[in-house]
């Protein structure tokens, strides 16, 4: 749990996913408060998924710090691309299927974008990329997948710490990155800014 005083103000995560949460737990982190960004996720034209990533990072933690401006605010975004085209976040079956149709015996990159925003308003940035390569999916493979309802608001529509565990063939990279929070960089980052737990 971190303590506020003048050397370690309140850390505010600037997200609304539960899994990022339960990553900085795994750190022994726990938020002082937990408060989601509403903003536009839309990308950008020609748009790269790294600065795709980079630029939700620092949207996300920059709203929620011009309401808290004492505190130490983590804004945190993951990114999934084939080349460089950005997948969405699969909020229905139909993209689900589309994400996982591209994904299927291919190389993808999962960008996760970080910024912490300090207080006085000065942001320390940070992506980090893992490759991952899926396996083939069969048709029911698929089907199976879709029925589980893993992938809903996912981006890339799979979750790699559930059932899509089985459908990577290799991973280069953080693990921890592609589930939401890429863990060593994030405790590097959150140490360089003051913040002890």
């Amino acid at each position: 749990m971190t303590t506020k005083n003048s050397q370690n103000p309140m850390l505010i995560l600037a997200s609304a996913s539960p899994r990022r949460v339960a990553l900085l737990a795994q750190l022994g982190l726990t938020p002082d408060s937990v408060a989601p960004a509403d903003i536009d996720e839309t990308p950008l034209p020609n748009e790269l998924p790294r600065q795709y990533a980079a630029r939700l990072a620092e949207k996300k933690a920059r709203f929620i710090a011009d309401q808290a401006p004492d505190a130490l605010v983590l804004g945190a975004d993951t990114v999934v691309a084939r080349g460089r085209r950005i997948l969405p976040k699969a909020e229905d079956e139909q993209t689900a299927r589309k994400c996982l149709s591209l994904l299927s015996g291919e190389k993808h990159r999962v960008y996760g974008g970080v910024c912490i925003i300090m207080p006085g308003g000065s942001a320390i940035h940070r992506v980090v990329v893992t490759a991952l390569s899926f396996k083939r999916l069969s048709q029911l493979e698929t089907d199976q997948y879709i029925e589980s309802d893993e992938w809903r608001g996912k981006a890339g529509g799979y979750a790699i710490q559930g059932r899509a565990a089985e459908f990577v063939r290799r991973l280069n990279g953080s693990y921890s990155n592609v589930v939401g929070l890429p863990l060593f960089e994030t405790a590097q980052m959150l140490r360089g800014a003051g913040c002890t737990w």
